[in-house]
């Protein structure tokens, strides 16, 4: 990377690329939500572009400032939401990517970033699309992690609503994705 980074600090959690690899560390809560977002080959290779060029992000209504337009290993990304004065930044770099493979056959593409200083969490999310043998395609996000300080611990029942929130609308860009309308 050359240039200034668009965030500063290091990875600042435990178990680094462990949505790839797993398990995840102990003592941190672990999601994994699994959707169905399409059939064929066609489909699968428009979700797995769009996650790897942050349209899966942008297409769930978060603005996202990237060192780079492809998602790759060690881009850093800042993604944020709310509404006005009340917007979050969140922080991250890219820990892993796996890119579609050529041809047919079950498979996945995807990628996990890691959350850097000023992140509300302290862990990891990663994005993958998969295909099975009958063409059936799916979206997996796994996140892990804890609050990155007592005031997001405060959070609760606002921080799962959140959470649960951006991922129902990473689920119906996925959708919009496969659908070639995004």
């Amino acid at each position: 990377m050359t240039g200034p980074r668009i965030a500063s600090g290091e990875l600042n959690y435990e178990g680094i690329g462990s949505t790839e690899h797993g398990p995840p560390p102990p003592d941190v809560e672990c999601l994994v939500t699994r959707a169905y977002v399409g059939e064929g080959f066609a489909a699968y290779r428009r979700v797995a572009q769009g996650i790897l060029s942050w349209r899966l992000q942008k297409g769930a209504g978060l603005r996202v400032r990237a060192e780079s337009e492809a998602v790759v290993p060690g881009t850093r990304v800042v993604s944020g939401f709310g509404v006005g004065p009340f917007r979050i930044n969140a922080p991250c770099e890219v820990v892993w990517v796996r890119q579609p493979l050529p041809g047919a056959g079950p498979q996945s593409a995807g990628f996990g970033y890691g959350t850097l200083p000023g992140h509300p969490v302290r862990g990891e999310e990663a994005f993958e699309v998969e295909i099975d043998g009958t063409g059936r395609v799916t979206i997996a996000i796994t996140a892990f992690g804890a609050p990155a300080n007592w005031f997001y611990a405060t959070g609760g029942v606002l921080t799962k609503w959140a959470r649960s929130r951006i991922t129902s609308r990473y689920i119906e860009s996925a959708h919009q994705l496969a659908a070639g309308e995004s």
